[in-house]
């Protein structure tokens, strides 16, 4: 078993009452998170709305948030359908007469997820744009508003984490307990059906925030020199309504989709280590997780002796990871036997290791990575550390050095992070003790013990977008004094930091997920070349020596090149239609300035919708294709070379492009509380032109590298068998393995030409207001 990996098929594993039991409560405890999910609403609900015109200024980023991401499921049901439809077409490795049962259950199951992946994203930011007028309101109070406003922006947060680990928790418990062995193949598409929404929803949903962010710094700070949330700019509400619809529905989502991947690759990798019992301990890690959720949740209380909210979140945060790792230690050497003999079914009765230490181990590996991960991003994006503190320093000399600085911070950082992900993913391969199936399953435990804080983690996340809106909402109303401003501006800054923190713990446990999936992309390989009665050996094929391989292997680090690219670009096109907008609005309407009439704000939030939508089908499509293209056309070991380039290049690129704009965010924040000059002074402007920058990288195209990650690698795990299939197998069919992988790349690039050749439409006139090409507006091709 040392030299190759092959997973017990669906058939050879039953599950004992016991262990149904144990399933069963896995099931419960999910609603159990559900249910405090609901009370937390009804608590976060029944706190003070503020005043009249904070009402009305949230109410419009509602309606604006509820109508995109409406929007938005309509133009992905398209690719749901196409997908359910693709998912039954391709084949299953040696089902049998379950075969049919097993791709109906897997085309289901992706639907189940991505519906997960959506009723998470948009409860999220349901409740956002709720939570942040009661924010605002709350820090109006002159005794224990920060507390209170803090309170009620992590319960909010509180609430997505409840449901993500509730939701995720519950659809792999249901798939278990309706397919038994056959469970890892059907949660294949539950997994891909998580992570394929979660995408598109994190590109659009960036495109859109960022392109209204961009748009709204560049006129309304840098030219008119107005502060970040005037209402004097027509860009502020689409500006908050893209926090909601990028930073709350794409990254709950995305959230969502790493707690349901890495789940999928425990559960396939442990059915083959661990038999029976594989099938159920990584359901009791996250059953864990979903108790320390609501723990950690309850516990993070802002202290008046705290010098921030980052203080109390990262008390709850390491008290919650403790609690996690004592909890599972005691539920490994309760459930699991000291000795492989003692499992049920495991083709590894010889491995004399003990099953006890390898999982409580591999899990400790996780949860230490995460907060490993928290503190290194902690420290190059929170405004009291140096990094921070040098860019804002740098913005003395301007702008260039501001944009020189961070790059160099952001790049500085990937090395660092990299580091200690590989070294999470290393320390838990050699625990395998030379069994590389032994090895993978520890691999996605420890992912799965990363997710035990997966809760808190969600919650720290959708806390800084609630805050940036509470802020923007105070601002744009007038009705808030110095005490409650500064206390906004406070959890701001607190808030950029855990949006950072969040967007690298994701990045982990994608190189978690897709290392383990990677085990089950190759066991499909062999599984597939035995059923074809193929001799090749899996060492033949993943030789990198071999030139095919080094082509797929660069080929998966240029998609990742160029998915970053399309993603900044799309932003760059929309937020120039966003700043003509807007200086359109400031030059035909001069009352504005003077506060007689009053910003077309729903202009610029049909820019902003239009063009999300327009422009995530490019970065979708090369996502899904790309793997289609390499392995039909160059074959499964290029393919699997290509998916190592995409989580090498990927996890890099990611950590940057995220902490390099986290830094340059807070830089800003730093100089506005009076540092290097202060608000109005010329290293503002500096740091403003460094955010803007960073805005695309940390909120658009670095997150949506991580479920690049895993859709790639599924859509890989998925295609595997057919590639065999019809490129060495008794049924080789080279002219339609061929046809496939041409029509793939044709696809592709027809998309990227397209995409490339849009024009961005700068209206001139209030016909041509919205942004669209019309005979009275002007053409300027990106």
């Amino acid at each position: 078993m040392s030299g190759q990996i092959h997973l017990a098929q669906g058939g050879e594993v039953a599950l004992s009452g016991s262990n149904l039991t144990y399933i069963i409560i896995a099931a419960v405890i999910a609603l159990v998170a559900l249910g405090f999910a609901a009370a937390l609403v009804k608590a976060v609900l029944a706190t003070g709305r503020g005043t009249e015109k904070m009402q009305e200024i949230a109410g419009a980023v509602q309606e604006g948030a509820t109508a995109y991401l409406f929007r938005q499921f309509k133009t992905l049901g398209i690719f749901v359908v196409i997908a359910v439809v693709l998912l039954f077409l391709l084949p299953v490795n040696e089902a049998g007469d379950r075969e049919t049962a097993i791709k109906i259950g897997r085309s289901l199951f992706f639907v189940i997820g991505a519906g997960f992946s959506a009723i998470i994203g948009g409860a999220g930011m349901a409740m956002a744009t709720r939570a942040n007028l009661r924010v605002a309101a709350a820090a109006r109070e002159a005794e224990g508003g920060r507390e209170k406003a803090m309170q009620i922006a992590f319960r909010t947060g509180g609430v997505v984490g409840f449901l993500t680990v509730g939701l995720g928790l519950l659809g792999a418990s249901m798939v278990v307990l309706l397919y038994r062995g056959d469970a890892p193949t059907v949660l294949e598409g539950f997994g891909f059906g998580a992570a394929l929404l979660a995408m598109f929803m994190r590109v659009g949903g960036g495109i859109f925030t960022k392109a209204a962010d961009v748009g709204a710094d560049l006129v309304g700070k840098v030219e008119k020199g107005i502060p970040e949330d005037d209402p004097r700019n027509a860009a502020t509400i689409a500006d908050n309504v893209g926090d909601n619809v990028g930073d709350c529905a794409g990254m709950a989502a995305d959230l969502f989709e790493s707690y349901a991947v890495t789940l999928v690759a425990a559960l396939i990798l442990g059915r083959a280590a661990f038999g029976e019992e594989g099938l159920v301990f990584p359901l009791i890690v996250p059953t864990i997780g979903v108790l320390t959720a609501i723990i950690g949740v309850f516990i993070t209380r802002l202290r008046k002796s705290d010098r921030s909210g980052l203080s109390a979140i990262n008390r709850a945060f390491y008290a919650s990871a403790l609690i996690s790792a004592v909890l599972v230690a005691i539920a490994a050497f309760v459930y699991l036997p000291n000795t492989f003999r003692g499992l049920s079914g495991s083709p590894l009765a010889d491995n004399t290791r003990s099953p006890q230490v390898i999982a409580i181990v591999a899990v400790i590996i996780g949860i230490v990575l995460a907060a490993v991960i928290q503190a290194l991003t902690g420290y190059f994006t929170e405004t009291a550390r140096r990094p921070v503190q040098d860019i804002g320093k740098s913005a003395l000399t301007g702008p260039a050095t501001v944009v020189l600085a961070g790059v160099s911070v952001g790049f500085e950082s990937a090395v660092y992070s990299a580091i200690v992900i590989a070294a999470g993913v290393y320390g838990a391969f050699l625990l395998g003790g030379g069994s590389i199936i032994l090895s993978l399953f520890a691999v996605a435990l420890a992912g799965t013990g990363l997710l035990t804080t997966v809760g808190v983690i969600v919650a720290m996340d959708t806390f800084g977008p609630i805050s940036d809106n509470a802020q923007g909402i105070a601002e744009m109303s007038g009705d808030i004094d110095e005490h409650g401003a500064r206390t906004l501006t406070e959890l701001d800054a607190v808030g950029n930091t855990t949006k950072a923190i969040t967007k690298g713990i994701a990045i982990a446990t994608a190189v978690l997920a897709a290392t383990a999936l990677f085990g089950s992309y190759t066991d499909t390989i062999t599984s597939a070349l035995a059923s074809a009665k193929v001799s090749t050996s899996l060492d033949q094929i993943l030789n990198v020596a071999n030139p095919g391989n080094l082509v797929g292997l660069l080929l998966g680090a240029a998609v990742v090149f160029l998915f970053s690219g399309l993603a900044i670009n799309a932003v760059s096109r929309s937020a120039g239609a966003v700043v003509f907008e807007v200086r359109r609005q400031f030059r035909e309407f001069p009352g504005i300035m003077d506060g007689t009439q009053r910003p077309e704000y729903g202009k610029v939030v049909d820019i902003c919708t239009r063009d999300a939508q327009r422009e995530l089908m490019t970065p979708g499509l090369l996502a899904v294709l790309a793997p289609v293209a390499v392995g039909f056309g160059l074959g499964v070991g290029p393919l699997a070379a290509y998916l190592a380039g995409v989580v090498g290049t990927g996890t890099l690129m990611a950590v940057f492009l995220a902490n390099s704009g986290g830094a340059w965010d807070n830089a800003k924040k730093l100089v506005e509380d009076g540092h290097f000059g202060g608000k109005g002074s010329d290293a503002h402007a500096a740091t403003v032109i460094g955010d803007t920058v960073g805005d695309p990288f940390k909120d658009t195209a670095g997150p949506s590298i991580n479920p690049l990650m895993k859709v790639m690698n599924l859509v890989a795990l998925l295609i595997a068998p057919a590639v065999v299939t019809y490129s060495v197998g008794a049924d080789k069919n080279t002219p339609l393995r061929i046809s496939i992988a041409v029509v793939a790349t044709l696809i592709i690039v027809a998309a990227v030409v397209f995409s490339k050749r849009k024009p961005v439409a700068m209206a001139e006139s209030a016909d041509g207001a919205s942004g669209v090409s019309s005979e009275k507006s002007t053409k300027v091709t990106a």
